[in-house]
C-alpha cells in the first residue's frame, strides 16, 4: 500500500491487488514504529494518522529471574514521534488506502487472489487472477509476505535461516492500567510478551517450534497458569483464556531471497525477507523497502523507461539493514529464545546486560533507538508529480 501510494504521488498508474474484501485480520504487525512515522511525517501525513485511535508505547520492560527489569526507552529519539504507535493493522492500512486514492494514478481491487504469475519470454508481465482475468504490468512488485506466490511458484528461491520457536497469539482483558509499556517474562521453559493495548493485552506465548498441538492439549487452565505465574503480579480475570478458539498460531519464519528480483517483478517486505516478531520490525522493514523502491523507480515509471536494469538496486539499497537485522534476531534466537525453551536449568539471575540496562538509563536509549529507528532509515525522494 504505501508503494502504491508512493508510485501513485510520482505520477505512475498503480493497481494495488488484495484477496479479501477487506483488512480485517486480528494479531497482524500493528507496531508502527519511529522510522515509518518519519516517513509519514516526510509525507506531510503524520498529524491525520496520529489523529486515528492508537496506543503509544515509549518504554519496555523485561521479567527475569523473579523481578522487572527495564530494557527499553524511545522517548529520547530525535524524531517526530519518539514512541511505537500501537494500531491495529486494517486501519494502518485504511489511512494509506485514503491517502493514496488522493492521486488520479492509484486503484485498489479488492477480493482480486492472484492464482498465477505471467511469465513471457523470460519476463514477468503481470499477473493472473483466480477468476482467469489477467492484469498487465510494466512492473509487477510482490508484496504478499511471507507466503508469496513468487515463493510457492519458485519463481525466486528462498534461503531458510531457521527459527526455534512459534507464538501463540490471544487477548487478555485487562483489571489493572498496565500504563505505556511493552512487558516480557522470561523464566525456564518459558516466555510470555504483554502489548498493552489500552483495554486490554495482546499476549504472546512462545513455545518450541511445531510443538502448539502439544501445548494446547495440556488444556486452557494450565495455559492461564501460565500467564499468571508470569506476571504474578498482575491480575486477569477469571474469564479470560477459556477456549481453544481464542489462540491464534504464529508459525514463526526468519529467512530471505538471494534475488529480489528479475525481469518485469520486485519482491519486497515479508515477500523479500520473513523477520522473526522479535522486536516487531517486520512491517518497518517493509515500509521502508517500499520507500526504497519507490526512490529508484518512481521517476524512470513516470517517464516510461525500462527499470528492469536498475530493479537490483533496491535489493542493494536494503540487504545490508535485512541481513543485519536478522542476524540480530537469530542470534537471540539461538542463545535466547532457544536455551530458555530448551533449558532445565532454573534462571536464578539476570544476564548482565539486562542488569546494566535496567541500572543506567542512558543505556536504555541503545536498544530503544535500535528498535525504534533501525538500521540505514530511508527519507523520501521520489517526486511529488502533483505538487
Amino acid at each position: 500500500m504505501m508503494a502504491g501510494l508512493l508510485l501513485a504521488r510520482a505520477g505512475v498508474s498503480v493497481r494495488v491487488l488484495e484477496k479479501h474484501s477487506d483488512f480485517l485480520r486480528d494479531f497482524r504487525g500493528d507496531t508502527v514504529h519511529p522510522s515509518t512515522m518519519e516517513i509519514l511525517d516526510q509525507l506531510g501525513i503524520l498529524g491525520p494518522f496520529l489523529e486515528r485511535p492508537h496506543n503509544r508505547i515509549s518504554t519496555a520492560r523485561l521479567r527475569v529471574a523473579g523481578r522487572e527489569w527495564a530494557i527499553g526507552d524511545l522517548s529520547h529519539l530525535e524524531t517526530a514521534a519518539p514512541f511505537i504507535a500501537m494500531m491495529p493493522q486494517w486501519d494502518f492500512l485504511d489511512f494509506l488506502r485514503d491517502q493514496a486514492a488522493q492521486y488520479p494514478g492509484f486503484a485498489l481491487e479488492m477480493e482480486a487472489p492472484v492464482h498465477a504469475i505471467i511469465v513471457e519470454d523470460g519476463r514477468i508481465a503481470g499477473t493472473r487472477l483466480a477468476d482467469g482475468s489477467e492484469r498487465r504490468a510494466d512492473l509487477t512488485i510482490a508484496a504478499d509476505g511471507r507466503d508469496s506466490i513468487v515463493r510457492r511458484e519458485r519463481i525466486l528461491p528462498v534461503e531458510t535461516l531457521g527459527a526455534p520457536m512459534d507464538i501463540l497469539w490471544f487477548k487478555l482483558p485487562k483489571v489493572d492500567d498496565g500504563g505505556d509499556a511493552l512487558r516480557g517474562s522470561i523464566e525456564t521453559g518459558r516466555m510470555v510478551v504483554l502489548i498493552d493495548r489500552d483495554d486490554y493485552w495482546q499476549a504472546a506465548m512462545i513455545i518450541p517450534k511445531g510443538q502448539a498441538s502439544a501445548v494446547i492439549a495440556r488444556g486452557m487452565d494450565h495455559l492461564r497458569e501460565d500467564v499468571r505465574e508470569a506476571f504474578p503480579g498482575m491480575e486477569f480475570p477469571e474469564g479470560a483464556l477459556v477456549d481453544e478458539s481464542e489462540l491464534h498460531l504464529l508459525s514463526v519464519a526468519l529467512d530471505r531471497l538471494p534475488c529480489w528480483s528479475r525481469a518485469g517483478l520486485l519482491a519486497i517486505g515479508d515477500a523479500a525477507h520473513a523477520m522473526s516478531p522479535i522486536g516487531g520490525v517486520g512491517i518497518n522493514l517493509a515500509i521502508q523497502d517500499a520507500v526504497a523502491a519507490a526512490n529508484v523507480l518512481a521517476a524512470p515509471l513516470a517517464r516510461g523507461e525500462d527499470i528492469d536494469p536498475v530493479l537490483h538496486r533496491v535489493q542493494d539499497r536494503r540487504l545490508l539493514p535485512t541481513r543485519l537485522v536478522q542476524a540480530g534476531q537469530r542470534a537471540f534466537q539461538d542463545r535466547v529464545i532457544g536455551a530458555v525453551l530448551g533449558g532445565r536449568k532454573p534462571i536464578e539471575q539476570a544476564p548482565l546486560v539486562l542488569r546494566l540496562l535496567d541500572r543506567y538509563p542512558m543505556l536504555r536509549r541503545i536498544p530503544g533507538r535500535m528498535i525504534g529507528l533501525g538500521i540505514r532509515r530511508e527519507r523520501v525522494r521520489s517526486p511529488n508529480a502533483y505538487a
